[in-house]
């Protein structure tokens, strides 16, 4: 079993309020977990209004599998023309981790 982690630090265009932040943000995490099947959240950044911290997790039995998922989750975020993405990290854990 594999456990895959992506964290994406994303900065939102034209908006003004947490309300407005809540309206661009909301379809991006629905969207991903409606696509891939993943476990998706605004995990940070909560009190600022153009800033999110996006947080995507992922298991599954091949560890190529959940780097696949993660790229195409970064990929979809990436693609939005709201958002652009400032960081991303991925972490794995597998059978021998501990």
């Amino acid at each position: 079993m594999f456990v895959g982690a992506l964290e994406m630090d994303v900065l939102l265009g034209d908006v003004h309020s947490l309300k407005e932040k809540r309206s661009v943000v909301r379809p991006v995490l629905a969207e991903i977990r409606r696509k891939y099947e993943v476990s998706v959240a605004e995990a940070g950044h909560l009190d600022l209004h153009r800033r999110a911290l996006v947080g995507v997790s992922v298991v599954a039995a091949d560890a190529g599998h959940v780097r696949d998922v993660l790229d195409a989750c970064e990929r979809l975020v990436s693609s939005r023309p709201e958002l652009q993405v400032l960081s991303a990290r991925q972490r794995l854990l597998g059978p021998e981790d501990d």
